[in-house]
């Protein structure tokens, strides 16, 4: 396991923050590495930037929408 850091950010940094999490419980660390590939990506192929942004937006809609299954109801799902 990686050794974890502490960091500040300003409220409003951390609601730009919010507006890439694809579920609730994803964590500032993902996001943060999510977002920095997506840069990455940008300078080198604008059209796959682009197509993960539309992405993690079609899954916020889908989860604000209900249209999900939560962890317990996938282990059932899977017979976990």
């Amino acid at each position: 396991m990686q050794e974890a850091t502490t960091i500040k950010v300003h409220q409003d940094t951390k609601t730009l923050l919010d507006q890439f999490r694809e579920y609730r419980n994803e964590s500032y660390d993902e996001v943060i590495r999510k977002v920095t590939i997506i840069a990455k990506q940008s300078e080198t192929e604008p059209k796959l930037a682009k197509e993960s942004m539309a992405a993690i937006e079609r899954a916020r809609t889908r989860i604000k929408s209900g249209k999900f299954i939560t962890e317990d109801e996938a282990r059932k799902r899977l017979g976990l």
